[in-house]
C-alpha cells in the first residue's frame, strides 16, 4: 500500500497484523520521495531535502515519528516504483479496470505490476488510495505509459534528402502494421553530409516487440536509426 507520511498504512498494518498476524504488509513509496523506505532500511528516521514525483499525495520529506515506529513493527517491507512505472499502472487501471487513481493512488499497483516483491501465487490486495488528479497531468501521465508500454513510440531517422525517401519509410512502417501519427523534418547537422536531414515519426505500436521489428526493417533496408 502507498507511503507518504506512513499514517494510512501503519494503521492499515497494525488492524490486518491483530486479525491475522501471518499476512504480509508491503509499503510501497515513489523512489524521489522514499523517506519512509530510507528510514526503514537504516532503523532510523531520515528526512530528504527534496523530493522529486508527480505522485504529491505520498510527497513526504520526512515520515512521521509514530507512524514511523508502528510501521517498523507491523510492516514487512517497503519498496520503491519510478514515476514511469507509476504512470504505467494508471494507464492500466484506466483501461483495464475503468478507474482514475492519482499517482499516489496508484504505486502499489506499479509495485505488483513490476515484480517489486514476492507476490507469485499469492492473493493480494493492492490499495488504491485516491483518484484526485489534474487532468493536465493525467495527459501526460497517459503519453508517459503509452511510450513505456511501447504503444507509442518516437524515432529519429538519417535520411538523403531526395524525392521518395519519406514515401520509403512511410511504406515500411504501415507493412509493419503501425500508425504514423505525426512527422517531422530537421535539416541535418554540421557533422553530416550537405544533404543529408532527420525524419522524426511518432507513431502508435503494439508493444515493445511490434517496436523491434519496425526498427529491423527499416535498417535492413539502409535506413540509419538515432534512436
Amino acid at each position: 500500500m502507498p507511503i507518504g507520511g506512513g499514517g494510512l498504512i501503519s494503521g492499515v498494518a497494525f488492524a490486518v497484523k491483530s486479525l491475522n498476524p501471518s499476512c504480509k504488509v508491503y509499503g510501497v513509496q515513489a523512489a524521489g520521495a522514499d523517506s519512509m523506505c530510507r528510514s526503514f532500511c537504516c532503523k532510523q528516521r531520515d528526512s530528504l531535502k527534496t523530493v522529486m514525483t508527480f505522485a504529491d499525495g505520498i510527497a513526504v520529506k520526512t515520515p512521521g515519528n509514530l507512524t514511523y515506529s508502528l510501521c517498523c513493527d507491523y510492516v514487512d517491507d517497503i519498496v520503491t516504483v519510478s514515476d514511469d512505472e507509476t504512470a504505467t499502472a494508471i494507464l492500466s487501471l484506466m483501461e483495464k479496470q475503468k478507474l482514475v487513481s492519482e499517482g499516489a493512488g496508484a504505486v502499489a499497483v506499479a509495485a505488483a505490476m513490476f515484480n517489486k516483491l514476492p507476490l507469485s501465487g499469492k492473493k493480494v490486495c493492492a490499495l488504491i488510495s485516491g483518484g484526485n488528479i489534474d487532468v493536465n497531468i493525467l495527459s501526460r501521465v497517459i503519453n508517459r505509459g503509452l511510450l513505456n508500454s511501447g504503444r507509442l513510440t518516437n524515432l529519429t531517422i538519417e535520411l538523403i534528402d531526395k524525392p521518395g525517401q519519406l514515401k520509403a519509410v512511410s511504406a515500411l512502417i504501415a507493412e509493419e502494421g503501425a500508425n504514423v501519427i505525426r512527422v517531422q523534418y530537421t535539416p541535418g547537422g554540421e557533422n553530416m553530409d550537405i544533404n543529408g536531414c532527420f525524419l522524426n515519426i511518432s507513431m502508435k505500436t503494439r508493444n515493445h516487440e511490434h517496436l523491434q521489428s519496425i526498427r529491423l526493417a527499416l535498417q535492413n533496408h539502409g535506413f540509419k536509426l538515432c534512436k
